[in-house]
């Protein structure tokens, strides 16, 4: 199908390619997201949260079951070493799959508690895993298991690569939801999609400023989505953010100047950049995946040749 593309600020134009067509690759999905590229196998991993299942897409093969267990699993990314990282809304933990395909809990309590349910996550460049965890896996059944919350508030973590003691970082956002690094790695982005069950919450996106050892500075809001709220989001190579919400994905330029929009039939939840170029943008949207190819390469994308 043909690319339905607002453009806002001219420098959108620079980002999208006017040739490209948006390709639906899956469809009849509860509520997809967390899609992740695999470089090494170059394929496409992503869930369906309310069906437990994790979905492969491999380029000329079409699409099949990965895992029929999940785990009610949401966002998920790559380490350095092309491990898979994933957050897990029914045990409410991080894990981490060895290249042997074994599963290892690498988070699943703060100060002797549970956590809520670790929502998405990111790696930053000297190892250590940051993750959010809002409470959306265990406000019901349908995404996960109900239950009441046991941590103060919904926070941001870091598991620290030398002790791995997770340590709350970001403690000031009601719904922290998805997380990308700059492409120098010295600013955290963080969706805030509170609005989503709260009509007094929120619905942007705040850096914040990344020191050493994972010191965090004092936030600013960055950018506000114009429909529905934000979720997922990816950093371009130029520093650009690309924000899913009901519109689609939202661009906006490292000043926060929206640049324009790639608008979807369906509201966007999550997204990543992959392919061999890492030009390859892939949206998990409500019932369906897709795909377009775009003018600009993810930030550090691994599977970028």
């Amino acid at each position: 199908m043909s690319l339905d593309v607002t453009i806002l600020d001219a420098r959108m134009r620079d980002l999208v390619l006017p040739i490209a067509r948006l390709e639906r690759l899956s469809t009849g999905h509860l509520w997809a997201e967390g899609p992740i590229w695999h470089p090494a196998g170059e394929f496409l991993l992503w869930s369906d949260i309310p069906r437990n299942r994790t979905y492969q897409w491999v380029p000329e093969l079409g699409v099949r079951v990965f895992s029929h267990d999940s785990r009610y699993s949401n966002g998920q990314t790559m380490d350095a070493e092309g491990r898979r990282i994933v957050c897990e809304h029914l045990t409410r933990s991080v894990v981490r799959y060895a290249h042997s395909g074994e599963r290892e809990v690498i988070a699943e309590s703060h100060r002797g508690r549970p956590l809520n349910a670790p929502n998405d996550v990111v790696v930053a460049a000297d190892g250590a895993v940051w993750f959010t965890d809002p409470t959306y896996g265990i406000l019901s059944d349908y995404e996960g298991r109900r239950a009441e919350p046991e941590q103060p508030g919904c926070y941001v973590y870091r598991i620290d690569p030398g002790t791995r003691m997770v340590e709350a970082r970001i403690t000031t956002m009601q719904k922290p939801n998805g997380l990308a690094f700059s492409p120098m790695g010295d600013r955290l982005y963080v969706a805030d999609s509170s609005a989503s069950h709260d009509d007094t919450g929120h619905r942007h996106v705040i850096g914040f400023p990344i020191g050493p050892g994972g010191s965090v500075g004092s936030g600013t809001v960055l950018a506000e989505v114009s429909q529905g709220v934000p979720d997922g989001l990816r950093v371009d190579e130029f520093g650009n953010l690309w924000v899913s919400s009901a519109r689609g994905v939202e661009v906006f330029a490292p000043d926060g100047t929206a640049l324009g929009v790639l608008n979807l039939p369906e509201t966007a939840a999550n997204l990543c950049f992959g392919g061999s170029k890492g030009n390859h943008l892939f949206i998990a949207a409500s019932s369906s995946v897709y795909a377009v190819y775009t003018a600009a390469c993810g930030a550090g994308c691994i599977g970028r040749t």
